[in-house]
């Protein structure tokens, strides 16, 4: 069966000790199994505190980032490495056993090539493997990146790379603006598939938007993915991330309803289109 979780940015603005303990506990009161962690700053991440609450509410974690224009991997891949290994560290003793996001490349950096990237990461694939961590690669449209905007570029950077936990994370947003539709790419690239972020094109209200969700669960369901599926929105993003993820206009719906209904809408189509069964 999928597995259900909701972004750092449905809840709070940025990661702290206090805003991520409340997070991951309205994480559980929605019903999620799990809460995807903003390791943007791994090494201010409460370890301690953030396993005894997420211990508590009964949930698990996985992981994203977006690397900082200082450790851009194509051009300062040793402090990629670093950044990286941190971050590993910091989900491995909470217990998360995935890395996401945008671990080769800063947001709005376009230069360098996938070279280095695959040489990088495929050192650090080692690294996350002996943790139990598997990496994914967010798929980002033109305006973020230039290295990885469709599925098919980061599923060749992957089989280059040649170990077995690594894969793509997709995200439907970026879907709309990079791929030629949303069933055949899925399909065709069922074999890397690992994580998706379910987000419309207005990152508001599952379901309100211009996804084709009918071909996105259709694609799923012929690519017997089981991974999981994350309700993606942002109105609790910050300015800084707001500025690099072009995010003008928040949804005006609260992060309670966005989160209810959004996993109400994923777990209608998951039932409807019979994924995990």
């Amino acid at each position: 069966m999928p597995t259900y979780g909701a972004h750092t940015f449905l809840w709070i603005d940025e990661w702290t000790t206090q805003k991520g303990n409340k997070a991951i506990a309205a994480t559980a009161e929605a019903g999620f199994d799990f809460i995807e962690i903003s390791l943007l700053r791994p090494d201010e991440f409460d370890v301690a505190a953030h396993k005894k609450a997420l211990t508590e509410a009964g949930i698990e974690a996985t992981g994203s980032l977006v690397l900082p224009e200082w450790a851009h991997m194509p051009e300062e891949p040793e402090k990629a490495k670093q950044f990286l290994s941190s971050a590993l560290e910091k989900l491995e003793a909470v217990g998360g056993t995935y890395l996401g996001g945008c671990i080769a490349f800063a947001l709005g950096k376009f230069t360098g090539d996938r070279q280095v990237v695959i040489d990088t990461l495929g050192e650090v694939a080692v690294d996350a493997k002996k943790r139990g961590i598997t990496l994914g690669i967010e798929v980002v449209n033109r305006y973020e990146s230039n290295l990885y905007n469709t599925m098919v570029d980061t599923r060749e950077t992957i089989l280059a790379i040649g170990e077995d936990n690594i894969k793509v994370h997709v995200d439907t947003y970026h879907m709309l603006y990079e791929e030629a539709g949303f069933y055949k790419p899925l399909v065709e690239n069922a074999d890397v598939l690992g994580y998706m972020h379910m987000s419309e094109n207005h990152r508001g209200l599952l379901g309100s938007g211009t996804v084709n969700w009918d071909e996105i669960f259709r694609g799923l369901l012929d690519a017997s993915y089981k991974g999981p599926m994350v309700v993606k929105s942002f109105p609790a993003v910050n300015p800084d991330l707001a500025a690099a993820i072009k995010l003008w206009r928040p949804p005006t719906q609260s992060s309670a309803f966005l989160a209810r209904e959004g996993l109400k809408f994923l777990k209608e189509h998951a039932e409807k289109y019979g994924l995990g069964r």
